[in-house]
């Protein structure tokens, strides 16, 4: 659900397609925590982490533990691929495959122990934060198989280079030539006109905390259905 990559430069210029390898992540602590500090620096204004830690340095300290967390619970239950340029981490994406949702129990424990870190000096903020990821569970498609956008964050200093739709290319190849659906969720409106770009439709727009950010629900058919 977590999806920050809106489609500006890097070392004073606009990287190109050819400036870009997406690779796996191969999960060691550090690669965790670059591509951490990375998804961090891109969900910094995001709404929904905004909502639950007003105070933007305390905001990128927790988001930052929290991202740590969630990507080390992905191992081994997604297909998670990193963009590099010139050797930097500056994007991330990570596909839940079909039946893989929800996440094994031990992944949810480590996403869960994240998430503690992470709004440890916040507990007001935790039962929001709990209805806010009930609601995305509940309203999670379960009737027909499916690939799961989980997560999507681009550097801000790289996005709109074309990034995030590198990260996402081979999966939605994959849906069309299985003939899959994908499914994601976003909590910024603003997304909405770049998965529409790829084909993802408005599925449901969800109010999971009273005062809080809306939520987005969007799927996208297969080419080949």
């Amino acid at each position: 659900m977590w999806l920050a990559a809106a489609e500006t430069r890097h070392n004073g210029r606009m990287p190109t397609s050819s400036d870009v390898v997406v690779r796996p992540l191969d999960f060691t602590r550090r690669e965790i925590n670059n591509t951490a500090a990375v998804a961090a620096r891109a969900f910094q204004t995001d709404p929904f982490f905004a909502y639950l830690s007003p105070d933007a340095l305390q905001r990128a300290r927790g988001v930052g533990l929290y991202m740590a967390g969630h990507l080390a619970s992905l191992k081994g239950s997604t297909v998670t691929t990193v963009a590099e340029i010139d050797g930097e981490i500056v994007g991330v994406c990570a596909w839940v495959p079909p039946g893989g949702f929800p996440l094994s129990v031990r992944a949810q424990v480590i996403d869960t122990w994240g998430a503690a870190r992470a709004l440890y000096r916040r507990p007001r903020a935790v039962p929001a934060a709990v209805r806010f990821l009930l609601a995305v569970e509940h309203v999670h498609p379960k009737d027909r198989p499916h690939w799961y956008l989980s997560m999507l964050a681009t550097d801000p200093s790289v996005q709109r280079s074309g990034i995030g739709s590198r990260l996402i290319a081979d999966v939605l190849e994959r849906c069309d030539t299985e003939g899959l659906p994908a499914y994601l969720e976003t909590q910024k409106e603003a997304n909405l006109v770049y998965y529409r770009r790829h084909r993802f439709g408005l599925t449901e727009k969800l109010s999971p905390v009273r005062g809080g950010p809306s939520l987005w629900t969007m799927t996208r058919e297969p080419a080949n259905p």
